[in-house]
């Protein structure tokens, strides 16, 4: 090489799929020419919309800690204690113990409180027990971190639960932790109580952590309520993962948490907080003045918010379902309880010159203006993910767009098929 230097060997860089490079993708394959507006039911953030506001509470304590001038310095790197208070008491309220502000980290949103979880975790030959589908991050932070990916399957038909059985299969002595998202993304399931118990005792029998994945919480609107795997902290030890990013409205404030729910200790030695305090100190965290805010922001905010905000996901998830009914190419397993998005399975035999789902994707972008998730992104494929966390005029319009795309690409002249309700299955119409 020139000057006797040598060539380095590139990094390699992951092939993980991401959400947000999937839908940049998409949104730049829609039509300049179309004057509709682009309805995109792909991001899980509905602050796009005007019935989706935060609290003036929120919005007040941010701008008061900000013209206080107390908190334009650092903060520590592990969080403001009085932060990490607020939120040690916010999550004790539904535990059967009692969270110390020690337990808490503030972390710029849950996206680096699952890169902090992995970061900590990570050993030579470790492998993560990730739910499919699910959430991608995870698998991209886990490429980073040398740690290999297994996957086990969450069961459509008994409303995404956990197969037990994969779970049992997959780990061994090198599995550093089992992830759950709980309520489902993407999935919009809510786990009953039961069933964590039966995670908390299957990963016990394991002797592998579980990370508890809970940026939806409180966020369910069907027949269960939501419970925190902390609940289990004395079965399993469990890290939860969470913010105020979604319950709160305020995704693009960056405010989120790593959690040790851990009663009996297993991740409160020495070493361990160690090496999460250096890390910590790597990464930093969100604002100081956002960290401020966030006592006030969980003491003054009214119930009336956070109803108001379940009406109107109740609401939206009953419009998106009601019209998923009237396009025979797709389907819904069952019905969203929880979160912000639902899984849609794809009857491609419906359609024609349509090859998968990020065909079909790239083409209603391009066709009607609208864009949804293809499932392959979260890890299914032939299936696609529909955030109904929309204005529900505009959830009108983008499922009437999308059954006008169905109608354009059947196999059948019209579009007409009949479903046979007990099965979800359709024949040609006359």
């Amino acid at each position: 090489m020139e000057n006797g230097m040598k060539k380095r060997q590139e990094p390699e860089t992951p092939t993980n799929i991401t959400i947000k490079g999937i839908l940049s993708l998409l949104m730049a394959n829609t039509d300049s020419d179309d004057k509709r507006r682009v309805i995109s039911l792909g991001m899980g953030d509905p602050t796009a919309y005007s019935c989706f506001r935060t609290t003036a509470v929120a919005v007040d304590a941010a701008i008061d800690t900000l013209h206080s001038e107390k908190f334009n310095g650092y903060a520590p790197t592990v969080g403001l204690s009085q932060t990490r208070m607020a939120i040690a008491e916010y999550l004790s309220r539904d535990l059967p113990y009692k969270l110390s502000p020690d337990d808490v980290y503030v972390t710029a949103g849950c996206t680096q409180a699952i890169d902090v979880a992995l970061s900590v975790l990570a050993r030579p030959d470790a492998n993560i027990l990730l739910p499919r589908p699910g959430f991608p991050t995870y698998g991209l932070c886990a490429a980073f971190r040398h740690i290999e990916v297994r996957h086990y399957d969450l069961l459509p038909e008994k409303d995404w639960e956990v197969d037990f059985n994969a779970v049992e299969v997959l780990a061994d002595c090198n599995t550093v932790a089992m992830v759950i998202i709980n309520p489902g993304n993407p999935c919009g399931n809510v786990y009953s109580y039961c069933h964590l118990k039966k995670i908390a005792e299957t990963a016990r029998r394991l002797n592998i952590p579980v990370i508890a994945d809970e940026v939806y919480g409180h966020l369910a609107f069907g027949g269960k309520p939501f419970v925190p795997m902390g609940v289990f902290g004395s079965i399993v030890p469990v890290l939860t993962l969470g913010s105020i990013s979604k319950r709160w409205l305020v995704p693009g404030w960056r405010l989120g948490w790593f959690v040790t729910s851990d009663p009996n200790g297993i991740f409160k030695t020495p070493k361990i907080i160690e090496r999460i305090k250096k890390y910590c100190d790597i990464c930093g965290g969100p604002a100081t003045f956002i960290q401020a805010a966030v006592p006030r922001i969980i003491e003054e905010t009214e119930e009336i918010f956070f109803k108001r905000t379940i009406s109107l996901l109740k609401q939206t998830s009953d419009i998106c379902c009601s019209r998923i009914k009237e396009i025979p190419c797709i389907t819904c397993p069952h019905k969203p309880q929880g979160s912000l998005a639902v899984m849609v399975k794809l009857n491609l035999s419906l359609l024609k010159d349509i090859s998968d789902d990020i065909d079909f994707c790239v083409k209603l972008a391009k066709e009607e203006s609208v864009i949804i998730l293809p499932g392959l992104a979260v890890g299914l494929k032939d299936w696609v993910r529909i955030t109904f966390a929309v204005e529900p005029f505009f959830l009108e319009e983008a499922m009437g767009r999308l059954e006008s795309f169905y109608q354009r690409h059947s196999v059948q002249p019209n579009g007409k098929f009949t479903r046979l309700k007990e099965t979800n299955t359709y024949f040609l119409g006359k």
